[in-house]
C-alpha cells in the first residue's frame, strides 16, 4: 500500500493550528511514517487546493494500491468539499481518508496521522498450525 499524505492548515489563520508549526510538519511525517510523500496546501477547498487535489487524484486513480490521506478541518466537512472532485477524478472514497487535524502541535498531528496509516495498513492473516 502507498500512502501520500496531504495537510491544510485553513489558510493559517484558524485558531485550530496556531501550535502546529506547517513550515516543519511534512519533512517530520516524511521522516517518522513509511508515505510516498507529504504535502501542504493553505486552503486545499479553494481553488488552487482543488487544482492541486484533481492532479494527486486523477494520478492516484491509476494506482489502486494508493490511499490519500487528508488532515485538515473536520471529517464530515471534508467529505463534503470535497465530493465534487472525487467525482470529477474517478477516485475511489473508500481510499480517501480523511482525518481532523485541528487542536494541537506537531507531535500531536504526527501521532494521529501515524494512527490513521497504521490502522490503513493491510494485516497479515494469522497462521494457523
Amino acid at each position: 500500500m502507498k500512502v501520500k499524505v496531504l495537510l491544510c492548515n485553513c489558510k493559517g489563520l484558524c485558531p485550530s493550528f496556531k501550535d502546529a508549526d506547517m513550515n516543519t510538519l511534512p519533512f517530520a511525517i516524511e521522516s517518522e511514517l513509511d508515505i510516498q510523500y507529504s504535502v501542504l496546501h493553505p486552503q486545499l477547498c479553494g481553488q488552487g487546493g482543488n487544482a492541486a487535489l484533481i492532479d494527486i487524484l486523477r494520478q492516484a486513480a491509476t494506482e489502486p494500491d494508493t490511499v490519500v490521506v487528508s488532515g485538515a478541518c473536520a471529517p464530515q466537512a471534508q467529505e463534503k468539499l470535497f465530493k465534487k472532485v472525487l467525482r470529477e477524478t474517478g477516485f475511489d472514497e473508500k481510499r480517501f481518508v480523511t482525518l481532523d487535524i485541528r487542536g494541537t502541535d506537531n507531535d500531536g498531528i504526527l501521532a494521529r496521522i501515524k494512527e490513521k496509516v497504521e490502522a490503513l495498513a493491510p494485516r497479515p492473516e494469522a497462521v494457523t498450525a
